[in-house]
């Protein structure tokens, strides 16, 4: 279960939960309310982040203020709102965290990780390569600092695995455009 639950209680009517394995009985176990129903599924959280690239070619990273990985760079992006698309989300999380506008131009993929000091939050994460499209950047919200860095020189402790990932992706990505593009010409 998430670092904030299981519930003891439930919350809209506030009996006692009850550990069981629904729907599937041998699947996991998830508290339940027998008196309303309530069922507390523990689904992962849905992100979204933007790898934004400058006309130089640098992405922008920003440096965490909060933890999980406090100090540590990160690509800026965060949680969704309830029924917003990721798309949506990215632009929201950039323009907050960096005062940027930007324009999302593809998924680079979307990754599992965890999320707290200790792991506990399961994550969902979608993101984005991005181009800026108007704005000043400057550090918002949760984040100490931004930096542009060739793909090339990234340092070396960015916070999250799926993000390495991501970064990692997109540069492969990136170079397959780059080769489709030579030959093109």
């Amino acid at each position: 279960m998430s670092s904030s639950g299981p519930f003891l209680f439930c919350p809209y009517c506030r009996a006692e939960l009850e550990a069981r394995r629904i729907p599937d009985p041998n699947g996991p176990e998830r508290r339940v309310c027998s008196a309303c129903g309530f069922v507390q599924w523990g689904n992962s959280k849905p992100t979204a982040a933007g790898i934004v690239e400058d006309e130089a070619g640098r992405v922008l990273l920003a440096r965490r203020v909060i933890h999980p990985f406090h100090g540590w760079w990160d690509v800026p992006g965060g949680f969704l709102e309830p029924g917003e698309h990721p798309e949506d989300g990215v632009r929201r999380e950039l323009r907050e965290e960096t005062g940027l506008e930007v324009a999302v131009e593809h998924l680079v993929g979307v990754y599992m990780d965890t999320y707290g000091e200790d792991g506990g939050e399961h994550i969902l994460n979608f993101y984005y390569a991005c181009g800026v499209a108007g704005g000043t950047a400057g550090a918002n919200d949760d984040v100490g600092e931004l930096a542009w860095f060739a793909p090339d020189a990234m340092p070396e402790r960015i916070a999250f695995p799926s993000a390495q990932i991501a970064l990692r992706d997109w540069q492969r990505q990136r170079q397959r455009q780059r080769r489709r593009q030579k030959e093109n010409r």
